[in-house]
């Protein structure tokens, strides 16, 4: 028994690993992401969040015309992309699956920039809050954008790391694979063997994720809240706990 929520413990995870960036930015429907940049900023850290959607917390005007823009000119540290599917390779699927395109079985919303901020965005950070074996995949069906590419190819960003329920992994380009970094508390090894659908590299003995500290919970329950609740009222109002 934990006192803290699921997304309590993702939020602090996230949090972590976006120590020593400057700029972060987060896209639409990303809570979680959303709430650690926030977290980020009210532990006193020196940066700028930019949240789409947010008047109070994001700096654009123009919306994603001016995110690109700073992405493109090197003054974006960090960003958030996920997929229907991610492989161990770390490419993403945002198209779809079953058939061949564009006649797919499933369709999802699509690329919009992805892949355009996957090359530039130096820490790219990959989240797909379901672990199963549907979205974690041993090849995508479509690649939306590379996890990786050639040698030669002018690449200043891609994946740093792929959070999810049960997990952290870290990537590495120049293997183009994953290792499991910490297991969230409550599941086990056989467990992430069970629902991930690509190989990956772990150690003999793996550390389980760090829980959140007092300080951490105080600030999610209170100012985070509050500061995330102005663009996710249904999850403020569920992902913290009293």
């Amino acid at each position: 028994m934990t006192d803290y929520t699921q997304q309590e413990l993702l939020i602090a995870v996230v949090a972590r690993l976006l120590e020593g960036c400057g700029h972060i930015a987060v896209g639409a429907s990303s809570p979680i992401p959303g709430s650690a940049a926030l977290l980020l900023r009210a532990s006193g850290r020196d940066v700028t969040v930019n949240v789409l959607g947010s008047l109070k917390n994001n700096s654009f005007t123009s919306g994603s015309v001016e995110l690109f823009d700073c992405a493109g000119q090197g003054r974006l540290d960090a960003f958030f992309l996920g997929g229907g599917q991610i492989d161990g390779a770390a490419n993403i699927n945002l198209i779809g699956t079953g058939g061949d395109y564009p006649a797919n079985d499933v369709r999802w919303p699509g690329n919009f920039g992805s892949a355009y901020l996957y090359y530039v965005v130096p820490k790219v950070i990959l989240f797909r809050e379901e672990h199963s074996r549907r979205a974690l995949v041993e090849r995508v069906d479509f690649i939306s954008a590379p996890g990786t590419s050639p040698r030669g190819v002018h690449r200043p960003g891609g994946p740093k790391h792929l959070v999810t329920s049960k997990a952290l992994f870290d990537f590495d380009a120049e293997r183009a694979r994953f290792s499991l970094a910490s297991i969230h508390p409550g599941t086990s090894l056989e467990q992430i063997l069970e629902h991930t659908g690509f190989d990956f590299d772990r150690a003999e003995l793996v550390p389980t994720t760090a829980a959140p500290e007092p300080a951490t919970l105080a600030l999610l329950r209170g100012r985070i809240r509050d500061e995330i609740a102005e663009i996710y009222p249904r999850f403020a109002a569920q992902a913290f706990a009293s």
